[in-house]
């Protein structure tokens, strides 16, 4: 790829444009950042806003590229070698820097040691790491899983796996004794005594996993419209997570219609959106979400014009969505995966992506996109002619009536009449707003925004939103219900405060 291609991509992930060389710690930063990841490419003298080649002097390209190498290695731990290179293009001269995915994570400014200065890629910036992100990466160095980490808190025996050995024997016609567990890694003996790795507990219906994990479970909604206004129904599935995703499916089946083509001399049932893909993609944010973040759980969002699935955690390094054809494969959960694939709820090793996309094929009307967002992966299936149809026949934008009634759950009503705020909002009650477009509980938001102290979080930050209308209650009438959670109320524009 020339340069003018290149320059034509918008910052991300793995490519950042500089106009000049930055300053030494943001420089190290981002190296870092790159590092911790999938590695990176950083162009310097090419201005990013508006995106122009400005190019660096010749006669100092040589004490540029030193000066880089001298902050890199001077500032960086462990080492970092990346590959620099210079590019011309119309006599405008460029530094490329290629930093490539390191094999010993977590990389760190070497000043300010590894549980302050570890930096990580969330889009297109640098985010200090936190205690979570930094064991992530220690894992990776050590090439174990999360899902494989020894639980102590109780031996198996007394883990109510009940439903999971019914359910593994129904599907596999193979009977879950302790041997066959152990070579599962679902236990590890410790001076004879078995004990649950992570991925038994969540395969359980055990109070450990609901104490544990409580943010393991799928949020459902149906938004009425193509905004987060106001949901028409909504389940929290709170399962072990080998029957989260079927049941986040027939949540979804709900609320779409499905209709009929002629094909030959036969009429076909056909949904409207590709249910195998979107089937596919509900698995895989169950098999593949980072269940060491606290505090965020997997979002299935219908509205009347896309279905959206976030599921916690970036993608994976190796794995390209821009490629979908090609067969990928790298299991984040390495015990949870092989289970599942056991059970019959993915297919085999690299077939998921391949699924999707050749199921979108028949499926023109349909678009599929992808992005991440803060330490989430999310995707969208987009009805294209969803507005062409809505200006043909205005009832295609009422929402479709469900196969069965909706479950009867608790609505977000007004606690206050919303008013303009006086003041002008903050940057953290933005991202509130931003992060409550679907109803969050306290925990999830504190996580999101990096605070511990839950009384002052409360009183500072969700307080203050809530006299002024601009985030409402779940329960209303019972603000310390065990499951209250907080929605933005989104008929006012806040971004205009």
């Amino acid at each position: 790829m020339n340069i003018k291609d290149i320059i034509k991509q918008p910052e991300g992930r793995r490519i950042e444009f500089k106009g000049e060389l930055p300053e030494r710690a943001d420089l190290a930063k981002t190296v870092i950042a790159f590092a911790n990841d999938a590695g990176g490419e950083l162009f310097i003298g090419v201005k990013n806003s508006p995106r122009e080649i400005t190019g660096l002097p010749e006669d100092e390209l040589f004490a540029i590229e030193e000066q880089i190498s001298n902050i890199i290695f001077n500032r960086c731990y462990p080492a970092i070698l990346p590959n620099i290179n210079f590019i011309t293009d119309d006599d405008k001269h460029i530094i490329r820097v290629t930093v490539y995915r390191g094999s010993m994570p977590p990389y760190f400014l070497k000043d300010k040691g590894k549980m302050r200065g570890t930096y990580i890629r969330i889009g297109s910036t640098n985010r200090k790491a936190d205690e979570t992100i930094i064991a992530e990466l220690e894992r990776r160095k050590r090439n174990i899983s999360f899902d494989r980490e020894l639980v102590m808190d109780k031996p198996a025996i007394e883990l109510n796996i009940n439903n999971f050995l019914e359910e593994y024997e129904e599907k596999t016609s193979e009977k879950p004794n302790s041997q066959l567990l152990q070579k599962l890694e679902l236990i590890k003996d410790v001076q004879g005594v078995a004990y649950p790795t992570n991925a038994l507990v969540l395969f359980s219906d055990d109070k450990l996993r609901q104490s544990m994990f409580h943010f393991a479970k799928v949020e459902c909604a149906r938004f009425k419209g193509t905004s987060s206004e106001e949901f028409i129904d909504q389940k929290s599935i709170y399962s072990n997570i080998s029957t989260q995703a079927e049941e986040a499916y027939k949540f979804v089946l709900r609320h779409i219609n499905k209709g009929a083509v002629i094909e030959g001399i036969y009429t076909v049932p056909r949904w409207e959106y590709p249910v195998k893909a979107i089937r596919e993609a509900i698995r895989n944010a169950v098999v593949h979400r980072d269940y060491s973040l606290t505090g965020k759980d997997i979002k299935v969002a219908v509205y009347d014009d896309m279905i959206e699935i976030t599921s916690p955690g970036l993608l994976p390094p190796s794995i390209d969505f821009s490629a979908m054809e090609s067969r990928q494969s790298d299991a984040r959960n390495r015990v949870i995966a092989p289970v599942f694939k056991r059970l019959g709820i993915i297919d085999q090793w690299g077939n998921g992506l391949k699924l999707i996309a050749n199921e979108l094929k028949d499926y023109p009307q349909i678009d599929f996109r992808w992005k991440e967002i803060g330490l989430s992966f999310q995707i969208q299936f987009v009805k294209l002619d969803y507005y062409e149809m809505t200006k043909k026949d205005p009832t295609a934008q009422k929402p479709p009536t469900p196969l069965t009634p909706p479950q009867p759950t608790p609505q977000a009503t007004p606690q206050a009449t919303p008013q303009p705020p006086p003041n002008h909002l903050s940057a953290n009650q933005r991202q509130i707003l931003d992060f409550c477009c679907i109803p969050q509980d306290i925990s999830e938001i504190m996580n999101h925004l990096g605070y511990k102290d839950r009384k002052n979080f409360r009183l500072n930050h969700i307080k203050p939103l809530l006299e002024k209308g601009l985030l409402l209650m779940i329960f209303p009438d019972t603000p310390n219900h065990q499951d209250q959670k907080y929605v933005t109320y989104k008929k006012i524009d806040y971004h205009e405060f």
